[in-house]
């Protein structure tokens, strides 16, 4: 027996945004009928830039940042065409990136 899958990978630099949006999105399927699993953690991508305080001298003063991208997973069971259509149209905060697979 064939079930239908969506597979929704958000991604965002606010975990805070990122825990509100899964969380609307997990309401909206368990309204609809479906089996939701997740929202679940997944390992947050950490970018790192050096950067030389000075130009032409003090080699050894140097400045760090990064960028942390926080991500989760939904995997909603049993979805149908109401639960796509009720996706496309929920608004989530922006500065929220949404990703959806159908398997």
């Amino acid at each position: 027996m064939l079930e239908n899958k969506l597979r929704i990978q958000l991604q965002s630099y606010d975990h805070k945004l990122l825990d509100q949006a899964a969380k609307k999105i997990a309401e909206v399927a368990l309204k609809a009928g479906s089996k939701v699993v997740g929202p679940m953690p997944l390992p947050t991508k950490v970018k790192k830039y050096t950067v030389l305080r000075s130009v032409h001298v003090n080699k050894d003063s140097r400045e760090q940042f990064e960028m942390r991208i926080h991500r989760r997973f939904i995997e909603i069971n049993d979805s149908n065409t109401n639960i796509i259509k009720e996706l496309s149209s929920l608004s989530l905060p922006s500065g929220v990136g949404v990703e959806i697979k159908q398997k």
